[in-house]
């Protein structure tokens, strides 16, 4: 992962730099924000992006340290980036990744979607916080997005180069299929929305939880409602017929 990170830095030229750090270390933390504070002389947007899967299952069967490891991650490392840029900051933006499944349960396991309401609910409150400074603070709550993330479902004897190429694949498809848009969302349509919340074309926006989902969470799809609506029909006629031939 560290020589993708320094061939990006190498690719993208002297106003990028790469850091390695963990999410999760408050030192590597504060350290990654004093890096980028002298190397571009200020700090002006923030993204709390680093994340990953959590233990799944029945609640009763979640070990208590993969539930502290998934919480230290997802939740406190957001924390933690906000802890140690705001200090740095006279105005700009926060931006955190949640998700979905911090707005409603049923999208991923019980850890991940504890950590990503977490994550909303510390968003709306430093939001209310840092307003009165000039930095807003909004989230971004994807859904329906292919990437490595859903690597954990894989089976171990699956290729590597099978792996590599899976979240467009494999996971797009399956992923499309229960989306209004009929199609899987990418990381550039995370990045997207990122970049509008960085721009002072969303100055007017804060506290916000920015929902990037191709429709996933808005309701149940135009035709299943439809479908729902003929097999009610189709009840009626049967309890009809039923009733008609026992007269």
């Amino acid at each position: 992962m560290a020589d993708k990170g320094q061939a990006l830095e190498g690719e993208l030229g002297q106003h990028t730099a790469f850091y390695r750090a963990d999410a999760a270390s408050p030192s590597d933390c504060e350290a990654l924000m004093n890096f980028a504070v002298e190397r571009f002389g200020g700090l002006d947007c923030v993204v709390n992006n680093a994340g990953a899967g959590a233990e799944g299952g029945p609640i009763a069967g979640i070990s208590v340290e993969g539930f502290d490891r998934a919480i230290a991650l997802l939740l406190r490392g957001p924390f933690l980036g906000i802890k140690y840029a705001v200090p740095h900051m006279k105005s700009g933006t926060i931006i955190n990744i949640a998700s979905v499944a911090g707005l409603a349960g049923g999208y991923s396991s019980h850890v991940y979607s504890a950590a990503k309401f977490g994550v909303v609910g510390l968003t709306k409150s430093v939001a209310l916080e840092l307003a009165e400074r000039g930095i807003r603070v909004n989230a971004i709550c994807p859904g329906g997005i292919a990437t490595a993330i859903f690597s954990g479902l894989f089976p171990a004897e699956m290729p590597a180069d099978l792996i590599e190429r899976a979240p467009e694949e494999i996971v797009a498809p399956w992923l499309a299929a229960g989306i209004p848009l009929g199609k899987a969302g990418f990381p550039p349509d995370i990045a997207s929305a990122a970049l509008w919340l960085a721009s002072s074309e969303s100055s007017f926006v804060t506290g916000h939880a920015l929902v990037v989902d191709g429709g996933l969470t808005s309701g149940v799809s135009w035709s299943r409602m439809l479908q729902g609506y003929q097999a009610l029909q189709e009840r009626c006629q049967a309890a009809m017929a039923e009733t008609t031939v026992t007269s």
